[in-house]
């Protein structure tokens, strides 16, 4: 019940991302479509919803057989959510499919190397917003690292499922490509979190010295 439950969250994660996507394409001035991209992850967030790239650097600390299949459960229910918001967005508003089919176009032609280190660049991105929000209690991290990562051209895995989805739905090129970004976001993510363990001081006990 409890992965039922990941993939249920997973799934409305990806719905909002989404919902972000679709604000950015309709923005003809790209730096309010980029922030205004960040009501996804403001929503996920707020409302405890599960998004792997917010989720896979907590792995660095918490690394259980079951955190492995939880997070599985999170990035299937969220591809599923984007996919599906990619077409229905396509039936609400056809004329995004033009926009979404230039940006994949786009994203396909990169080298494999430019592609994994966008989606490197992106996962550490993502991993910091979610952590500030976290840790401090605030949304500044979302409303600055969201923006960077988009006007930045890195590259978010579920964000361009819901592009792929809008465009023509799922080949198996995108699905390629998909995984590969998947692989990068990770990367970037436990890449920050296993830095920030490493500088992290841990307490050491302190022993009485015996004559």
């Amino acid at each position: 019940m409890v992965y039922l439950r990941e993939y249920i969250k997973g799934a409305l994660a990806g719905i909002f991302i989404g919902i972000g996507g679709a604000v950015y394409l309709s923005c003809d001035v790209k730096y309010i479509g980029a922030l205004l991209f960040s009501v996804a992850l403001l929503t996920i967030c707020l409302c405890s919803y599960s998004l792997y790239t917010g989720k896979v650097g907590m792995l660095t600390f918490n690394h259980t057989a079951q955190d492995f299949g939880l997070l599985g459960m999170c990035l299937l229910g969220n591809l599923t959510g984007t996919l599906l918001m990619g077409l229905g967005v396509r039936v609400a508003v056809p004329a995004l499919e033009a926009k979404a089919a230039l940006a994949c176009a786009s994203k396909l032609t990169q080298s494999v190397p430019e592609s994994l280190f966008r989606a490197i660049f992106c996962g550490m991105l993502m991993y910091i917003a979610v952590s500030v929000f976290k840790k401090k209690n605030t949304v500044v991290g979302i409303l600055f690292c969201v923006p960077v990562f988009i006007l930045s051209g890195f590259e978010h895995s579920v964000a361009n499922m819901f592009y792929f989805g809008l465009e023509a739905g799922v080949s198996l090129k995108n699905i390629l490509y998909i995984a590969l970004i998947v692989l990068g976001n990770s990367v970037g993510a436990l890449i920050i979190s296993a830095l920030e363990l490493l500088s992290t001081p841990t307490d050491t006990s302190k022993t009485e010295k015996r004559d």
